[in-house]
């Protein structure tokens, strides 16, 4: 994979701020593009697939080494997009795996086949599910998109990764669509196969309001007792 290179716009160690490794000491590779338009994105200057700077894998790969910290429980491949270099992710977390580090994966999971391609290298598998008031792709392209994300959910649990749920909602969510996509998740599989459920209010843009949250958490509290609403810790202490 000599060839290969990947655009990278940062690489940083900070505090997880989402999911089940919540709190943990982790390295941030923010891969750059990402061709999606979530209204609540907060990493708007990683979007242009120009950003960045472009690396050969070996050098990336050397950059990792170099930003590592001590007791950096984990490397997360975010974005931008990151499955939109997929190939390179691959080659990437192949290095990190060979240094006894877990890998994780922050992916809108929009293609299947690219997530089953980097899923052999990635530990923890986070699978998120867009609303369509989310803005990520148009209400022609979101039949397409849940069933990429419900295959990934697949893909996840059939690799026997550590799989957790994560969905965004705000004010505009609206409960229909939330309880189906619930429906549909619980359809594919089963509570006991999952590590965690999070539902994710926005923060700073159509924040969701309380009342919201609790009708959210209910509609799938009767399928996954552990359910949990989070913000994101990294904006609530004002870190990366």
């Amino acid at each position: 994979m000599a060839y290969l290179k990947v655009r990278i716009f940062e690489i940083f160690t900070s505090i997880e701020g989402e999911g089940i490794l919540y709190g943990t000491k982790t390295l941030f590779v923010r891969l750059a593009g990402c061709p999606f338009t979530c209204f609540y994105c907060d990493t708007a200057e990683a979007l242009p697939m120009d950003s960045g700077k472009e690396y050969t894998i070996e050098d990336a790969c050397n950059l990792i080494e170099k930003n590592l910290e001590e007791q950096t429980y984990k490397v997360n491949f975010t974005g931008g997009e990151p499955l939109v270099q997929y190939e390179a992710v691959t080659e990437m977390a192949k290095y990190v795996k060979s240094k006894n580090i877990s890998t994780y994966l922050e992916s809108s999971c929009f293609d299947s086949s690219k997530f089953s391609h980097v899923l052999p290298f990635i530990d923890f598998a986070k699978i998120e599910f867009k609303t369509p008031d989310a803005e990520f792709v148009d209400s022609n392209h979101y039949a397409n998109l849940m069933e990429n994300a419900l295959d990934c959910l697949k893909n996840a649990i059939a690799s026997n990764k550590v799989t957790y749920i994560k969905i965004v909602v705000s004010s505009k969510t609206k409960l229909d669509f939330f309880k189906e996509i619930v429906e549909k998740i619980f359809k594919t599989t089963s509570k006991n196969k999952l590590s965690g459920f999070f539902i994710q209010p926005t923060f700073g843009i159509a924040e969701p309001s309380l009342d919201q949250l609790l009708k959210f958490y209910d509609l799938v509290y009767p399928y996954y007792k552990e359910v949990r609403v989070v913000p994101q810790l990294q904006k609530l202490i004002g870190i990366p």
